[in-house]
């Protein structure tokens, strides 16, 4: 197989496209919202409701006009996503046939596995409750002895999440993030109601990691897996990738700068090759501004630009420093990077001041080859503050510590 080869610059492209964060929102509404999950093949979850919670925020970079509560009506009330796992993603449900296969594997939550062992009658306990009573959270077990973990201080609680990780129960809703759990076979839809073989597993979840991902490092793939909890031996993974690459599932991919092998979906190499063109995706004209018009802040857990991304996609630093003490932090607690156009060029630090409906932004940060002279890009910017502070619900926007000067004046005419 001969592997294609790309530019940075479309590899950096493709990365944010695939993810549907360029060159623009080409989702709209609520079925809008749960077309971008399944194009992203998951949305990290988090608690912190510092400005809006990062998933929120991933959203609104993807949806044109975006309504949080679409999020948890699409997942919750509709039933198309679950939500699962240490990390804490949403997923397609029709996913869940596959997660129930590593389910049956005790061995990969051995923790867990030990608590189910040893505690049979709070498990019962909790699962009698849940039958009888319907959609329990954890403030509605007061517990029958303390127990000291980072996921609960009462045994009912890691019954709760011992049973949930089983598969046992699953999410119902959700009430100021707590979780309120009910019985699989009352949330699970009928027609996902099974459970896949292994190789189903690692065949779609296999492929759904590069989709994720964009492009991922041959010899990185098999680490990968473990986003969907997939653990492989080094003999598992050469076999596996050997016969993906055999039935054209997978592609190889030389990028610019790089010595390793990339891999690719196959199903992608229109899009590579469109970009590598100079050209868009038809499929991704956007419906509203581009990101050149209006910048875009990524949320603090964004796949393209978390976990080091940010610097091996953009040449970019950037670490999200919420649990940073405040002495080591670089930048600030909940600081977000600033895509425009097809680069990250800075990061601020928002801060929604509810009593006062102030969007304060507490630090900006440009990086040295940013467009800060730029009249288009302080448009852009100006835009961009706008946009975000009506999807807070902010009334009005502090940005006296923006610098340079010029371009706090600038922005301040789209914030009044």
């Amino acid at each position: 197989m001969t592997p294609i080869s790309i530019s940075k610059t479309t590899y950096k492209r493709f990365i944010i496209g695939r993810q549907g964060l360029w060159p623009g929102r080409r989702f709209a509404g609520k079925d809008g919202v749960a077309a971008a999950i399944r194009n992203s093949e998951a949305l990290q979850l988090d608690p912190l409701n510092v400005v809006a919670r990062s998933q929120e925020i991933a959203m609104w970079g993807r949806v044109l006009d975006f309504h949080p509560e679409h999020l948890y009506q699409v997942a919750y009330d509709e039933r198309q996503f679950f939500d699962y796992g240490g990390g804490l993603f949403f997923y397609p449900m029709e996913d869940f046939p596959y997660w129930r296969a590593g389910m049956q594997h005790p061995e990969l939550y051995p923790r867990w596995t030990n608590f189910i062992a040893e505690h049979p009658e709070v498990l019962s306990q909790v699962l009698e409750a849940i039958r009888e009573r319907g959609p329990l959270g954890n403030r509605d077990f007061e517990g029958n002895q303390a127990v000291k973990s980072y996921r609960g201080r009462k045994d009912t609680a890691l019954a709760l999440y011992s049973l949930w990780l089983k598969g046992e129960l699953m999410v119902h809703h959700r009430q100021s993030f707590d979780r309120y759990y009910d019985l699989r076979e009352r949330v699970l839809p009928l027609q996902h109601d099974r459970i896949a073989s292994d190789q189903e597993a690692l065949d779609r979840f296999s492929r759904k990691v590069v989709a994720f991902l964009g492009l991922t490092r041959e010899k990185r793939w098999p680490r990968n897996l473990l986003f969907f909890d997939m653990q492989v031996s080094p003999e598992q993974a050469k076999k596996q990738l050997a016969a993906l690459y055999e039935q054209n599932v997978f592609t190889k991919v030389n990028v610019e700068g790089s010595k390793e092998d990339w891999i690719a979906l196959s199903s992608d190499i229109a899009l590579l090759e469109t970009i590598a063109n100079g050209e868009i995706p038809s499929a991704w004209t956007p419906l509203g501004p581009s990101t050149l018009d209006e910048v875009t802040f990524l949320a603090p857990l964004e796949i393209v630009s978390a976990r080091g991304r940010a610097k091996d996609v953009f040449n970019f630093d950037y670490i999200w420093e919420v649990y940073k003490p405040l002495e080591l932090r670089r930048w600030g607690y909940y600081t977000l990077p600033i895509l425009y156009g097809d680069n990250l060029v800075a990061r601020l630090d928002p801060k929604l001041e509810r009593k006062t409906g102030t969007l304060k932004i507490n630090g900006f940060w440009l990086e040295d080859e940013a467009p800060a002279g730029d009249p288009a890009f302080a448009d852009a910017l100006g835009k961009g503050l706008a946009r975000f502070a009506a999807f807070v619900g902010a009334r009005q926007v502090d940005v006296s510590l923006i610098q340079p000067q010029k371009l706090q004046v600038h922005i301040q005419k789209f914030l009044e």
